[in-house]
């Protein structure tokens, strides 16, 4: 079996055990590799880019040297293979925990608690959200979505891929250090820099498959495409940008605007402003629009691998046709 069909399988496995199972309550993976990442933090901080390079360098390369040792270990067993892409892809996406906990804020406004919403609201984002309302609490989830549609779905599942099990833990490796140490803290603005500009590279290309799929998955695909085009250069973030816009613009709302991060305000700019201010509703069909990206995601990845296979496969006996002919 070709590693086009391993990836199939072991993938496909994986989004459901993610669908069916979500994440673990205790012990895991990702869990255990923040664990290590912030001991080895605890050894290597120094207020300095290089340090913070190193770190990053140790926690990303040992964590896909892992997963390649592991894989070629099991390259001869098409079982193995098959059940170590279906653990790593189930425990790289978080497609249904995003979903749960959107829905437990999206449930509180609905019965109106918002001193549940508020306190549910940091599981999904590191907002600030005592000063929010329910309409700029519902803003926070649905842009939360979005972005961590590509961050904990998509992005995953491109670099599985293009490489594998080791490009399925690199990229949540890459993803959770820039959560640990990639902002803009007294603490980690030059050690958390390495870290953050890798996951600007790391999350590229699935941040604008992500905007791509929510055009076609959308309600409103020429509202997606416009959006992007026109909004998502306003955004502060690279990856982020293309993604809530392109959702803004699928779903028809204004997103973006004033928010506060760990007491620090910012003014960004609309995305979409011609779109209407989000309501709790619309919690439920950004959801909804999110896993149907996954489901396309992961039928993306598989085409793209299988043709590649394909492509190489045709190569190859071009060039053992041209060396029989030569002979």
């Amino acid at each position: 079996m070709g590693a086009d069909r391993v990836f199939a399988y072991g993938a496909g496995l994986g989004l459901l055990g993610d669908r069916l199972l979500g994440d673990p309550r205790r012990g895991h993976p990702v869990a255990a590799f923040g664990r290590a990442a912030s001991a080895l933090e605890r050894t290597l901080w120094r207020d300095h880019r290089g340090w913070g390079a190193l770190h990053t360098a140790l926690c990303v390369g040992g964590t896909v040297s892992l997963a390649a040792l592991a894989s070629s270990a099991l390259r001869s067993s098409r079982a193995g293979s098959i059940a170590l892409t279906a653990t790593a892809t189930w425990a790289v996406l978080g497609g249904t925990s995003l979903a749960r906990e959107a829905r437990a804020v999206g449930d509180a406004l609905e019965r109106g608690d918002i001193e549940a919403a508020r306190t549910r609201l940091p599981h999904l984002c590191g907002r600030d959200p005592q000063a929010l309302d329910a309409d700029a609490l519902a803003r926070a989830v649905v842009e939360s979505v979005a972005e961590n549609t590509s961050d904990a779905v998509v992005g995953a599942l491109v670099w599985g891929a293009v490489a594998g099990v080791p490009g399925l833990l690199g990229f949540r490796a890459v993803n959770t250090l820039d959560a640990m140490v990639g902002h803009r803290s007294l603490r980690h603005r030059r050690f958390g820099w390495a870290a953050a500009r890798l996951d600007d590279v790391a999350g590229w290309p699935g941040a604008r498959l992500t905007a791509v799929l929510a055009a076609a998955a959308g309600p409103d695909p020429r509202g997606a495409l416009h959006a992007w085009r026109s909004d998502a250069h306003r955004h502060p973030s690279p990856n982020a940008g293309p993604v809530e816009a392109s959702f803004a613009g699928a779903l028809g709302l204004r997103l973006g605007g004033t928010l506060s991060y760990q007491g620090r305000v910012e003014h960004r700019s609309v995305l979409n402003p011609g779109g209407r201010a989000v309501t709790t509703g619309d919690i439920g069909r950004a959801v909804r629009l999110s896993r149907r990206i996954g489901l396309l995601a992961l039928g993306t990845g598989v085409a793209a691998r299988a043709i590649t296979a394909r492509g190489r496969g045709t190569a190859v006996t071009r060039t053992a046709r041209s060396k029989g002919r030569t002979g």
